[in-house]
């Protein structure tokens, strides 16, 4: 049986459903895999819960754990543990604090699993680089699809293709309020306030509906499937917020729907609304779902598609990724 030993930096949402599936899956993974998978540091702003037997999980998420007051780089880096993961809150400005925390966490020869996409999407070839010259892994599925597999399934199902380009929807959020609008008639406001309310989106929408989410993912995407090196600066991208009832209505007169599509391929990356024929597997996507197309030279077309976003949804990726350096 081998020890698998983690922490967590970042304790919120998705931080918080990693910590329920470890605990959930615990013993699946003790059977299953042979591993033995300790939840021994967790660190937020609020300071840090260590153990190194390994935390209660259940009183970790009550932080009823003896609370020490040290930051989430003091555990980064003096920390016994195996693998970091990083779940803070993604910023396409800097990639703060989380490119410093994977960074710290590689030189000291930890594998790192995120679900951050800011420092992937400002630095991705810095830290891939790091990670080989450390020896150590890198996962980061959980920053492009949540549950929807696309990395990994491009790289262990698809090695040997050269994959030519990826588009899709990727956020669910924006996807969410076209439906609604589509479906409905209804005003963009309306809707936008009524996902606000429903938790679909933040009270500063802004992330979500202007694009820049999707394009960080396709950043990623272009940088880890298509072999480009770009950054998230690079991307053009425009959002929803004007798009009206009017217009969704003639689109679905001409046998269209609009859906925020992001594209990836060699020389081209850009996030915008598109007209999508009724009958196409895209316009079929409603309310909080993705759905990604892969084009590659032998296999043809592939298409994907699951949840974009949710706590468990985003922990059952990072999973994923903790199992597979470990198989």
């Amino acid at each position: 049986m081998e020890q698998v030993k983690i922490i967590i930096v970042g304790f919120g949402t998705v931080g918080r459903g990693l910590a329920e599936v470890i605990k959930r899956k615990k013993d699946h993974v003790k059977e299953e895999f042979g591993l033995d998978i300790r939840l021994v540091g967790v660190a937020d702003l609020r300071g840090a819960m260590v153990d190194a037997d390994g935390l209660d999980i259940d009183d970790a998420l009550e932080w009823k754990c003896e609370i020490r007051d040290i930051d989430s780089l003091q555990l980064i880096r003096e920390g016994e543990y195996d693998l970091m993961v990083e779940t803070t809150p993604s910023n396409v400005e800097t990639g703060e604090p989380g490119f410093t925390h994977i960074k710290e966490a590689l030189m000291r020869g930890k594998h790192v699993v995120t679900s951050n996409k800011g420092p992937l999407a400002l630095y991705y070839r810095e830290l891939t680089d790091l990670a080989a010259r450390s020896g150590c892994s890198l996962k980061f599925e959980a920053t492009v699809g949540g549950a929807m597999p696309i990395i990994n399934l491009i790289r262990n199902n698809l090695a040997g293709n050269r994959i030519l380009s990826i588009k899709g929807i990727f956020n669910g959020t924006c996807n969410y309020i076209l439906t609604r609008m589509t479906e409905e008639g209804l005003p963009y406001s309306y809707v936008l306030s009524e996902a606000q309310s429903l938790g679909i989106a933040e009270a500063d929408p802004s992330y979500d509906v202007d694009g820049i989410d999707t394009a960080e993912k396709l950043t990623i995407l272009a940088n880890a499937v298509l072999g480009m090196d770009v950054a998230y600066n690079s991307v053009a991208v425009e959002g929803i917020r004007r798009i009206t009832p009017d217009a969704l209505r003639l689109a679905l007169d001409k046998g269209y729907v609009i859906k925020l599509i992001g594209e990836a391929r060699e020389g081209k990356i850009e996030v915008a609304p598109r007209l999508i024929p009724k009958d196409h597997p895209f316009a079929l996507m409603r309310g909080t779902l993705n759905i990604a197309e892969i084009e590659a030279d032998l296999a043809g077309p592939i298409t994907v598609m699951g949840r974009g976003a949710g706590a468990i949804e985003a922990a059952s990726a990072i999973f994923s990724d903790i199992i597979s350096i470990y198989r």
